[in-house]
């Protein structure tokens, strides 16, 4: 099917200028900058999105590509707590996804039994894709059950003969504790080829937890990703071991790269404690310094770190209360984002957020032969978000698509409301 979309702002990593594009069958097919559309173009289309008709503030609302997640918790297969019904289910993440503009999301592998073969993470994808919202890529753990005593399925992947290769390998928050165990681990990756993300919180320091992964990565000579960095102790080693790569004093092979969530990015220690440092306010890492988060902002401007993440996290009310981490965050994000960095004057560029968000997730991914995302160019998949940046909302998390409601945004006046999500070039969100 052949859609038009005119009458937008297009802005990715490298663009930011009027203009209109082109979809045919789910692919990019044209893109057209400046001038209109000609009259042959636009009366040959099965459907025609106009920005004009879409954004109530008056402005013309942006067109970007659909955002791409390196961290989300899906919560399926199993159940969270002792509740008769999860916190999340596919369904319910998979909306909440679209709803906050994301086309991809790799979601971790600590389910209910872990997702620790191919099997288990093909059957979770083919579910999703039989829903069609996204395009879900889940990890698998470094250990069976994510137990730390033994390497899981990832033995047995291979590059010809698996059914379904992941995208990326992780053990979640539990990194394991015997150094022989995770770099056996890390040797796996480099074999498969596909990066190792760490969340680096064994024993509660941050910053010495990182040095052991890269130091570990190192000997691998595998590809490495720190995930929820929030420390400014932290991006001065990530920062040093990146020089190190650039002036090739490193392992051939090695690499390392990191991403920053929004709730680090745009909030605080103080407003942990007001909501509950034990309960609502409670995130793993949690909630830093005004120091920390000012670090974080100023590693996005000199590429410091390369993408920024949801950690999707999704609880139930008496899981938050009873002390469980972590904040829904799919629907909240750019909105949080756009109003502390973009609006809040830090700095930040649309573009530069775009390429947070989109190509540089997207490239650290490394999707191969299937169709690329993260920019809007000819060839690349119609995985679109349309956002009024000029609209304002409040945060009501009872609204969220998303089973889990807790949002430290909650209440909250924040700028950028998703209008549009496409997947494929089809439409699956409209506000």
């Amino acid at each position: 099917m052949r859609i038009i979309l005119k009458n937008f702002r297009l802005v990715d990593e490298e663009t930011d200028a009027l203009g209109s594009i082109i979809v045919q069958d789910g692919i990019i097919t044209d893109v057209q900058t400046g001038n209109p559309l000609p009259d042959e173009k636009i009366t040959c289309a099965a459907m025609i999105i106009d920005g004009k008709t879409l954004s109530a503030s008056g402005e013309l609302p942006v067109l970007m590509p659909a955002f791409v997640d390196l961290h989300a918790h899906f919560r399926d297969p199993g159940l969270d707590g002792n509740l008769a019904l999860p916190s999340e289910v596919l369904e319910s993440a998979c909306m909440s996804a679209v709803a906050g503009g994301f086309g991809t999301v790799v979601c971790m592998a600590n389910t209910k039994p872990a997702i620790d073969t191919i099997e288990k993470a093909a059957a979770l994808k083919k579910r999703s894709d039989a829903l069609g919202f996204i395009d879900l890529f889940p990890v698998l753990s470094l250990t069976k059950n994510m137990e730390g005593k033994e390497l899981s399925g990832i033995t047995a992947i291979t590059k010809s003969g698996s059914s379904f290769i992941p995208l990326m390998l992780s053990e979640d928050g539990k990194d394991p504790e015997n150094d022989d165990l995770f770099l056996a681990a890390m040797k796996e990756a480099k074999r498969i080829g596909i990066p190792v993300s760490c969340h680096c919180d064994l024993g509660g320091d941050e910053n010495n937890a990182v040095r052991r992964v890269i130091q570990l990565g190192k000997k691998a000579g595998c590809r490495l990703h720190i995930a929820h960095v929030s420390t400014k102790k932290t991006l001065e080693t990530i920062r040093e071991a990146k020089q190190e790569i650039l002036a090739k004093a490193t392992p051939d092979g090695f690499s390392l790269s990191c991403e920053a969530m929004p709730h680090h990015l745009c909030l605080t220690e103080e407003v942990a404690n007001k909501l509950g440092a034990k309960t609502w306010g409670r995130v793993s890492p949690p909630l830093r310094s005004e120091e920390d988060r000012q670090a974080l902002i100023q590693a996005l401007k000199d590429g410091t770190v390369d993408a920024i993440a949801t950690d999707h996290a999704p609880h139930s009310a008496v899981d938050k209360e009873a002390g469980s981490p972590g904040f829904s965050g799919f629907e909240t994000t750019f909105a949080a984002l756009y109003t502390e960095l973009i609006r809040g004057g830090d700095g930040i560029g649309l573009k530069r957020l775009s390429s947070l968000l989109s190509a540089n997730p997207d490239r650290l991914l490394g999707f191969g032969s299937s169709p690329k995302r993260g920019h809007l160019l000819p060839g690349h998949a119609a995985d679109l978000v349309i956002v009024d940046t000029e609209a304002a909302w409040i945060v009501e998390p009872e609204n969220f698509f998303s089973r889990g409601k807790n949002s430290p945004f909650a209440g909250r006046q924040l700028y950028g409301k998703i209008l549009m999500t496409l997947h494929k070039g089809r439409i699956v969100f409209h506000s």
